[in-house]
């Protein structure tokens, strides 16, 4: 039946439409010029992108063309000499300039960009959006002996907590021991912190004891960078926790080590409680000027005690300056409980168990800044067994039990971050992760290990003034 058209009731006849595109083939030396084109601009890309590779490269072929073959080859052994000589006269240097980046560039090659776009995607890291995938962008890779530094660009929409989620997974894809992600430089990058081996593997041997200690840096042990790891007691408490056999005992001998020479002269007290009845603490009792490890009653009152001599230099200071300054005639307090739990929730007394906490509350809210400073150990970390947790501002987590308990210790998200704690080894006592006031990356440390003969060598060589007959 023909196409027709009704105007005014008139049928005219219409011819059928025709819809064909006009098609136009581009001759044959067209589209090889523009495939010859796209490939050069491609392998321009490429050559200026691994320019470490693609120079040397260039620079040997030319010298074979222009001078044979035996031009390359001496270039090859010259380099390969003064390589040599440079790792023999300054390794440090040579390790820092030349090793570290050349492996930092053969991973991020090899390693990482290879397995990149599949670990986005099974990551859940990859986007897509309108028909069309995003995958957050590869920017460099720094290594150094124990870990790759990788920075990735986000993609908009992402937080570092986001990678950090992920971290462990990325960590068993691109075949490393653990992974955690840090805040970037600028607000659009993460930096994934892969580490290949672990410098903590081995037990730490005590440091030696500082000449004039610093109570705001005071050296405990050793950090998973392979650095000295110092902490800050000044105008700061310390938790401690750890579940049974974790290495609660190597903190507190090693604080107790680097603070020797303050304690021998007199610009520290150490007033201990050991509320198991003495069985940690008992080999440094030379060291204390207080040390109760029996009656809860006499340690609410040494802990109140504690409070009256906070006050008084709290009215003393006032108005004089804003941080007390240690000294022999003016020492600081180190109010020292090796199982805190057992005196805020398990002394049956209740009007003893409430003077306890009462005196740690006000210890912990108003000692920083007159000198009077907290250090506590404890296996549980549950409000109900401590309900000021809150109130110390520099926290240790050793083995934990349950994944839940990182963040009670380390604080909200802590375990995203890094802080595997509950995936630490049990043969790796005194390994744990630390968070300071004001940084929320925590940091993995192993502290120095003390033997019972070098807690004895201890109490007996840095006893307080009168403390040894």
């Amino acid at each position: 039946m023909p196409f027709v058209n009704v105007v005014h009731g008139d049928r005219l006849p219409e011819a059928p439409l025709n819809i064909r595109v006009p098609m136009w083939r581009p001759p044959v030396w067209l589209v090889l010029l523009f495939w010859l084109v796209r490939g050069l601009v491609r392998l321009t890309i490429l050559c200026g992108r691994y320019w470490c590779a693609t120079g040397p490269a260039a620079v040997l072929l030319w010298l074979w063309w222009r001078r044979g073959w035996l031009a390359p080859v001496a270039l090859v052994l010259a380099v390969m000499v003064l390589c040599l000589a440079w790792w023999r006269l300054h390794r440090r240097s040579w390790l820092r300039c030349g090793w570290y980046p050349a492996v930092g560039r053969w991973r991020r090659v090899w390693v990482y960009r290879r397995r990149w776009a599949a670990a986005m995607a099974t990551t859940g890291l990859a986007v897509s959006f309108g028909g069309d995938r995003y995958v957050p962008q590869l920017l460099r890779v720094r290594c150094d002996r124990w870990a790759d530094r990788v920075t990735v660009r986000m993609l908009p929409g992402q937080t570092p907590d986001d990678w950090g989620q992920v971290a462990l997974r990325l960590a068993y894809t691109f075949r490393t021991m653990t992974a955690r992600a840090q805040a970037g430089t600028r607000p659009d990058r993460v930096v994934l912190v892969f580490r290949r081996a672990d410098p903590l593997g081995a037990v730490v041997p005590p440091l030696p004891v500082p000449a004039v200690p610093d109570l705001s840096a005071l050296p405990l042990g050793l950090t998973e960078d392979g650095d000295g790891y110092q902490l800050r007691l000044a105008r700061s408490h310390l938790l401690i926790a750890g579940a049974t056999d974790c290495g609660k005992g190597s903190v507190i001998w090693a604080l107790l080590s680097a603070l020797g020479n303050a304690i021998r002269a007199g610009a520290v007290q150490v007033w201990a409680f050991d509320p198991k009845g003495g069985m940690e603490l008992a080999a440094g009792a030379p060291l204390f000027t207080r040390f109760a490890h029996h009656d809860p009653d006499a340690m609410a009152g040494d802990l109140e005690d504690a409070v009256k001599a906070m006050r008084r230099r709290a009215d003393r200071l006032r108005g004089l300056t804003r941080q007390h300054v240690a000294t022999p005639d003016d020492p600081a307090i180190l109010v020292l409980v090796d199982e805190l739990a057992a005196l805020t929730a398990y002394v049956g007394d209740r009007k003893v168990r409430d003077r306890i906490r009462e005196a740690m509350s006000m210890l912990l809210s108003q000692g920083r800044a007159v000198g009077v400073h907290v250090v506590a150990a404890l296996q549980d970390p549950r409000k109900e067994i401590l309900p000021f947790r809150d109130l110390f501002p520099t926290r240790i987590a050793l083995r934990l039990t349950e994944p839940e308990q990182v963040d009670l210790v380390l604080g909200d998200h802590a375990r995203d971050r890094g802080a595997l704690c509950d995936r630490i080894s049990v043969t790796q006592p005194g390994v744990g992760y630390v968070v300071l006031e004001g940084r929320t990356e925590p940091i993995r440390v192993r502290f120095a290990y003390l033997t019972d003969a070098d807690t004895a060598a201890l109490a007996t060589g840095y006893a307080r003034p009168g403390g040894v007959p």
